[in-house]
């Protein structure tokens, strides 16, 4: 079985060829996803946003930053392309302005993706792509521990007489069964919300959770420590992270930005934090290129999406 990993910069200078991430061969066929131990998929769909959108551009512009990186993970001490056969497989099939519609798409498309085995990392998207992804996570592997890194808690009831939005997936989804709510945990909550029942509503609906506020005042570790109590225990889980979760600064390229929220640092630290968890997916969502400075948001996004390679890779090696 061939082992995928991107073309030699040294040969091929980092400007030049056709943006897949980590410039990673394409497998569009999905039957050969089983020659991979990790793909990289596209979700482009942002109808469920409610205040700011184009986040349908945000794997594209995720791919693009993703040039400069490169196989060695110093902190973690682990060669990506060495321990995983890595490739991008493009796209799932969206229809725009239909949600419904498009959620059964992702869904479906995102079972076949399951079905080869291999570990999938999706680039949103709204929130919203949440929901279809992980009835399909679900539907292979059962309840998952959820590991939620965000701003917003993204259990509403719902928007606008009940519709689905970039805010409800959890709901749904806890409702669904698709989480297992008493191994989750929900990383870096904060900002104003309608009542004091939104604070609350985290705990209320069984998944624990540290804000930004208590982040940053017991430190990146006392975060990772609710992680792991929470959801290192035996199961499935899965890391779905919103990448306004990072404080505006870090982040302005995205639909709801949040001011207090995380550094890149405290992003990166969170997430080496969890070296030794293994993950059956990934999503990261919200990445909005029109509203990104310098393409700050796209680059931090490829990196964070790089870590998550990184944590299937120390979890394939095993311990050292």
């Amino acid at each position: 079985m061939p082992h995928h990993r991107p073309v030699d910069a040294m040969a091929y200078p980092r400007f030049e060829g056709i943006r897949t991430f980590m410039r990673l061969p394409h497998l569009a066929e999905v039957e050969r996803l089983r020659e991979a131990d990790l793909a990289i998929v596209g979700v482009p769909f942002d109808t469920g946003a409610t205040y700011r959108v184009g986040a349908r551009f945000g794997p594209a512009g995720i791919r693009n930053e993703s040039m400069l990186l490169r196989p060695y993970h110093p902190e973690l001490a682990v060669d990506v392309h060495a321990e995983l056969s890595l490739v991008d497989h493009g796209d799932l099939p969206v229809t725009p302005g239909y949600l419904p519609e498009s959620h059964a798409q992702i869904a479906e498309a995102a079972a076949g993706v399951l079905a080869t085995g291999v570990t999938p990392l999706f680039l949103g998207g709204d929130h919203s792509v949440s929901l279809p992804l992980l009835r399909a996570v679900a539907a292979r592997h059962g309840p998952v521990a959820l590991v939620h890194v965000d701003a917003h808690a993204d259990l509403w009831p719902g928007y606008y007489g009940g519709k689905d939005t970039h805010g409800t997936p959890f709901r749904r989804a806890l409702e669904e069964g698709l989480i297992d709510p008493e191994r989750s945990v929900q990383i870096g909550l904060r900002g104003p919300v309608y009542d004091a029942d939104d604070v609350e509503v985290s705990e209320r609906l069984g998944l624990a959770s540290l804000s930004a506020d208590a982040l940053h005042r017991r430190g990146v570790d006392a975060a990772v420590e609710l992680v792991r109590k929470r959801a290192g225990g035996p199961g499935p889980r899965y890391l779905s992270f919103d990448i306004d979760a990072l404080d505006p600064v870090y982040a302005p390229g995205t639909g709801t930005p949040e001011v207090g929220g995380l550094t890149s640092v405290q992003a990166l630290r969170l997430l080496r934090g969890l070296a030794g968890l293994d993950f059956v997916g990934f999503d990261l969502v919200e990445v909005m290129p029109a509203y990104d400075v310098g393409a700050v948001t796209q680059l931090l996004a490829a990196n964070l999406a790089y870590e998550m390679i990184a944590l299937a890779a120390v979890a394939k090696r095993g311990p050292a």
